[in-house]
């Protein structure tokens, strides 16, 4: 059984990272308001990388793109991500706190903190969504593929754990900690970003093999 993409998704969603962000958006919410934040925000992440594992090559096919295509496209994110979270940013997070904030308004106008910006962009956004398609691609049979679903449950579990445990996380690790933990992470994920494209460019440059 190959593990890779488990860690690869792992190390994108990293929910570690997005337990100052719970609090933040959880603040002065009751214990039962919290507990169903946490849930809802970890099925839903769940049910994205489902999504995009039964959905995605379908898609990719709709609109015409070859895989070798998606991987470079997928890796160049990656790498994105991964330069991110090396400067100890979440590996979605791509706006500034007053962006996060309006984030907060537009929840509180009718969808879900639990869902955005919690889950979409923060937990899982478009590294991990091309991620789980590339994989999905490769899947040769359907075990396989259930297993990228079962990968999904995974990850749902570590984000319900983290965003459960999130204050007693906070006061062990710090901000030092979950900064170095990011950073660690990120690092993982640019080694593995780079396989991806290498991979992505030998398809469509074959003469690169040689």
């Amino acid at each position: 059984m190959d593990f890779k993409p488990l860690v690869t998704l792992l190390a994108i969603v990293n929910p570690l990272a997005i337990v100052p962000f719970f609090i933040h958006y959880t603040e002065g919410f009751t214990r039962k308001q919290r507990r169903s934040t946490v849930w809802t925000a970890s099925f839903a992440a769940f049910l994205v990388i489902a999504t995009s594992a039964l959905l995605g090559t379908r898609i990719l096919e709709f609109f015409s793109i070859s895989l070798a295509s998606f991987q470079v496209g997928g890796g160049m994110l990656l790498m994105i991500s991964s330069m991110n979270m090396l400067n100890a940013r979440p590996a979605e997070a791509k706006t500034t706190g007053d962006d996060l904030q309006d984030g907060a308004d537009k929840a509180a106008m009718g969808a879900s903190i639990a869902v955005v910006p919690l889950t979409i962009p923060l937990l899982t956004g478009p590294a991990t969504i091309s991620t789980v398609v590339i994989y999905a691609e490769k899947a040769r049979t359907f075990f396989d593929l259930a297993t990228l679903v079962g990968y999904g449950v995974v990850i749902g579990l570590a984000t319900a754990l983290c965003f459960a445990l999130a204050h007693p996380i906070e006061r062990v690790l710090g901000k030092t900690g979950i900064n170095v933990m990011t950073r660690l992470m990120g690092l993982i994920l640019a080694a593995l970003a780079v396989e991806v494209m290498a991979d992505g460019l030998h398809k469509l440059f074959p003469i690169l093999g040689r």
